[in-house]
């Protein structure tokens, strides 16, 4: 049995992540800090929680000894300019060099939709530049320093150490996920709804085939030779985030389906508002650099291979999100907001 390692495993994508590997066949171990966190999963047969300190790089290459394969699920989305480069940028390459130390086959990243690890310092916001920086420093440690082929696999070179895949996902939805239920939960105390970036896009995937499309990277991974894939994990419409938010109080039967009036902001009090929120205590709705993120599209690019490539039909967001938005009554989607923004 193939004995996979999981950084991240006990947040809202690695539970689904570390079922799916465990329903696959294979063996699970999830590095967390404290073990607690991982009430939620271990429960799962062939998982083994253990306590790690995962920026400490001598602990984590011990962890990965006897190791076939590794999935990268640790991220963050708020915090200062350090801590973005500590996590998304000192741990792929600590990761990184224990792999090669261990011998692992193969290493499985997930990025960010937006990230270009070609041209990280090009993005917008912090989260996006240490999300690139993370993704060229895990394919020059691994030995994949060569330039990437346009449809999601890399020229195949003499000498590669570890087969690495790169997933980039865009805003991931699904039961529990902390975007759509926090905007509809918002929508049942305020009578309307100011928002910032309103006109941003992004093409929602569903936690679900995110966490399937780790598993057939991992699977893909230890069978073939070691590689470099670029994949972009993106869901079948786009939507601007004003219709998304909207959608989310129709979906929650909010005001008796109908919702409620979404705002856009102008720039300037945009960027007031996301200050105000990214000041106040607890993980903030929205900071300055979720909305630098937004500066661009956060929609599939079109250079990278998609969920098709392996195998996946990606799920619709309005098949999904009603299954699981809570609200006594259930509202009809408004006309036109199930096509591309």
């Amino acid at each position: 049995m193939k004995h996979i390692l999981v950084l991240g495993g006990t947040g809202f994508v690695g539970s689904h992540v570390c079922e799916k590997l465990i329903r696959a066949g294979l063996r699970v171990t999830v590095l967390t800090r404290r073990a607690h966190n991982a009430r939620a999963i271990q429960h799962l047969p062939a998982l083994t929680v253990l306590e790690c300190n995962v920026h400490n790089e001598a602990a984590l290459t011990q962890a990965l000894s006897g190791v076939d394969a590794v999935v990268n699920l640790v991220a963050v989305l708020h915090g200062s300019a350090a801590k973005f480069e500590r996590v998304h940028v000192a741990l792929p390459a600590a990761i990184a060099r224990a792999c090669q130390l261990q011998g692992v086959r193969h290493l499985v990243h997930v990025s960010a939709l937006g990230a270009d690890h070609l041209a990280p310092q090009t993005r917008p916001s912090n989260y996006l530049r240490s999300k690139g920086r993370g993704e060229m420093a895990l394919i020059e440690i691994t030995g994949n320093d060569m330039v990437a082929g346009s449809v999601g696999q890399a020229p195949g070179v003499d000498r590669v150490l570890v087969g690495l895949t790169l997933l980039r996902p865009s805003v991931i939805f699904g039961a529990h996920d902390q975007f759509l239920n926090v905007f509809a939960k918002l929508q049942r105390v305020f009578p309307v709804m100011p928002l910032a970036g309103a006109q941003a896009r992004f093409q929602p995937v569903w936690v679900q085939d995110v966490a399937q499309a780790v598993v057939q990277s991992v699977c893909m991974g230890l069978a073939q030779a070691p590689q470099l894939r670029i994949l972009e994990l993106v869901g079948p419409q786009v939507y601007s985030l004003r219709q998304l938010v909207h959608m989310a109080a129709c979906m929650a039967g909010i005001n008796q389906g109908r919702g409620r009036p979404v705002i856009g902001l102008p720039c300037w009090m945009g960027n007031l508002q996301a200050a105000m929120l990214g000041l106040m205590p607890g993980e903030p709705l929205m900071s300055s650099d979720n909305l630098d993120s937004m500066r661009i599209d956060n929609v599939a690019s079109g250079d990278w291979a998609g969920l098709e490539a392996l195998g996946i039909a990606p799920a619709s967001l309005l098949a999904i999100a009603p299954q699981y938005l809570a609200g006594r009554r259930m509202g009809p989607v408004p006309a036109g907001q199930s096509t591309r923004a």
